[in-house]
């Protein structure tokens, strides 16, 4: 089945930085575009993040939120800047010097300095590994979403080709009538001058009539449109472009169709092929 391209999907857990919660939110577009929203401490792993996505994910906007939480009980979590420190107390005491009416303050606005403080190192390939992983996960969870909703789009789908194939045998069973229709209409109107009129030349005419209103072949192409949708929406892949060319060549048969109706039935059911294709339309735009 084919996969929406909505969808939303997340994970969390633990990584040796903290806790991690990765959040992915898909929409409609007509390419694969992904925008990132980063911790410092994740954007160096930007590269393999945007990879894995490229991997799993063919089409749709997609948004990712990441969010680390530093855990405040790891041993070893703040470390002091010693020579930015001692830089900083030496200027302190230059200036408490040179003017005595300044006060030196405290130690705990001097840890307040940008700097002075600084996060204790962490193992960079075990974060990437930890946040990847959790990725995946994210990536598994919006995968499935996008596989539920699109297994819903493709059974509507499936309903308007139904319902398409049935307007469609309706306008073949219908057309001997059509031409039968047409043949009174034309003889009646001959009658109305009550002059006689050769034969042969009437059938001509009605020859010439017959083939401008022919959509014998667009009916043909129009079921042939029809079976290839199917069998397109039971794929396991990506469709959703070969879907859209389908609806398009669907809505050229249609359009031909009606603009060669001779009658008020076979134009209403151009009309309601139309509006089933641009149901079908309106859905592809949903799917991968």
């Amino acid at each position: 089945m084919p996969r929406s391209m909505t969808a939303f999907g997340s994970a969390e857990g633990q990584t040796v930085a903290g806790a991690l919660r990765i959040e992915l939110r898909t929409v409609n577009h007509r390419f694969l575009e992904i925008t990132l929203k980063l911790p410092e401490e994740l954007r160096s792993f930007e590269p393999a993040i945007r990879e894995l996505l490229s991997r799993r994910i063919s089409r749709g906007k997609l948004d990712l939120s990441a969010r680390l939480r530093s855990d405040p009980e790891r041993s070893g979590t703040l470390r002091l800047n010693h020579a930015l420190t001692d830089q900083l107390l030496g200027l302190i005491d230059e200036l408490t010097r040179r003017n005595g009416r300044l006060e030196a303050g405290s130690a705990t606005a001097l840890l307040n300095w940008p700097g002075v403080i600084a996060a204790a190192e962490v193992d960079s390939e075990a974060l990437a590994a930890d946040t990847l992983a959790l990725l995946g996960q994210a990536v598994d969870a919006l995968e499935a979403g996008r596989e539920r909703e699109g297994q819903r789009l493709a059974e509507i789908m499936h309903e308007r080709v139904l319902a398409l194939r049935g307007l469609r045998a309706a306008a073949i069973e219908m057309l001997p009538q059509v031409r039968t229709a047409l043949r009174a209409k034309l003889e009646a109107r001959i009658a109305e001058f009550g002059t006689t009129v050769d034969p042969q030349r009437v059938e001509q005419e009605l020859v010439m009539l017959l083939q401008k209103m022919d959509v014998d072949e667009e009916l043909d192409r129009l079921g042939v449109h029809l079976d290839e949708l199917a069998r397109t929406l039971a794929r396991h892949e990506p469709v959703g472009r070969r879907l859209d060319f389908l609806i398009q060549e669907l809505h050229r048969e249609a359009n031909t169709f009606g603009s060669k109706s001779t009658d008020a039935r076979t134009s209403q059911l151009a009309v309601d092929m139309k509006v089933l294709i641009e149901q079908l339309r309106e859905q592809v735009q949903n799917l991968e």
